[in-house]
């Protein structure tokens, strides 16, 4: 088999996956709009291919910028031409054919996925890229659908000896056969308030809070709009601490940031659409000795996880104890303008530019690595 060097000395092409068939589609777009405009061009020969909400690819001739009444600016995703994609064409490109132009074939050498929530960062976009034996940054299979799992990431957590919020995980059919004996067993075992979310989603998508008996069953209904499966957590009355983590094998964590809601809590709207719904502080004001173990056990848990290339861990800090809980790890954190991910480095003395150009460069890393891997016997 030919293969195409990884090689970052090269002019590479890159491949910018955005949109996607998830409620986070919009946050996507947002994101690529910021990671377009900051790629370095005289490095990279860049291609937009917008994923649209029914999973169709299309290759962008012209991406453009353009207002948007939420997020700013996003990048347009215009839904143009017939494109078949070649997840096994050999010399580890990706190539993305246009039926409507005689075949015409497009190749990346390595895909930036700018992409959030189902199918997009929970393994399934990520094993199509394996299958294609295409570099592409971010977590691989494993650390990418356990990082979105938050029911398997706690249990795995947990293993490793770091704390999490206590909470109770249940499916679809269980809540349907016995909602009242559930609703029951977990207030009595986690007490009230509770947060309910979908075990797999991102961006706050299909949380609610709950503070009253009569609001559990309807809230729960809510998240298992966005999910066969929801988790039922303890509230805890904290502050949210974040941690922006890169690399592969060593990881490195940056400085911490602090998110201060002016919401009830974190929610998407405080995310995305009010633009007063929370502020940032960076570096978060916690003192030297317990930012570096929060620090520390952001990349314990990175590594127990499976992840690499980057993600974002998230902690909750109790007001009144002062103990410390991994919340969740978003292995494709947000690229906006005002995402935490790229302002932590950026505080640690990584600019955004020079971030993409080290994702890029952990994501030739790593596929290098990956295929001297013997996939026969000798």
């Amino acid at each position: 088999m030919r293969q195409k060097s990884c090689n970052v000395n090269d002019k590479l092409k890159i491949g910018v996956l955005y949109g996607g068939r998830s409620g986070e589609h919009d946050v996507s777009l947002c994101s690529a709009a910021s990671v377009i405009s900051a790629l370095n061009k005289s490095k990279y020969e860049i291609t937009a291919i917008g994923i649209d909400r029914d999973g169709r690819w299309y290759v962008q001739d012209k991406p453009q910028i353009i207002p948007h009444k939420d997020f700013g600016r996003v990048l347009s995703l215009k839904k143009r031409g017939a494109w078949f994609v070649n997840h096994f064409e050999q010399g580890n490109q990706l190539r993305i054919f246009n039926n409507k132009k005689g075949g015409k074939a497009l190749a990346v050498d390595i895909v930036f996925p700018v992409l959030h929530g189902t199918f997009c960062e929970d393994g399934t976009l990520q094993g199509l890229l394996e299958l294609a034996m295409v570099p592409y940054v971010g977590a691989d299979v494993a650390g990418s659908a356990v990082g979105m799992d938050k029911d398997i990431a706690k249990r795995l957590l947990t293993e490793a000896g770091i704390p999490v919020v206590p909470s109770v995980t249940i499916n679809r059919q269980q809540w349907r056969d016995k909602k009242k004996d559930i609703s029951k067993n977990i207030i009595d075992k986690l007490g009230l308030p509770l947060f309910v979310k979908p075990v797999c989603a991102g961006s706050s998508v299909g949380v609610k809070k709950i503070k009253e008996i009569k609001e559990f069953a309807k809230s729960v209904d809510f998240a298992f709009q966005y999910d066969t499966r929801a988790i039922i957590e303890k509230a805890v009355d904290c502050r949210e601490i974040e941690c922006a983590v890169l690399g592969n094998e060593a990881p490195a964590a940056s400085v911490l940031g602090e998110i201060i809601p002016r919401h009830e809590f974190y929610s998407y709207d405080a995310k995305y659409l009010d633009p007063q719904g929370a502020r940032a502080q960076i570096p978060a004001a916690i003192e030297d000795k317990l930012a570096t173990r929060i620090r520390q056990t952001a990349v314990k848990g990175y590594l127990a996880l499976c992840c690499s290339s980057m993600a974002r861990v998230d902690f909750f800090l109790d007001k009144k104890t002062g103990k410390f809980y991994l919340n969740e790890i978003n292995t494709l954190p947000g690229f906006t303008s005002i995402s935490m991910y790229p302002k932590l480095w950026e505080a640690t003395g990584l600019p955004y530019s020079k971030l993409l150009d080290k994702l890029i460069e952990l994501a030739c890393a790593r596929h290098r690595q990956k295929m001297s891997i013997k996939t026969e016997r000798i």
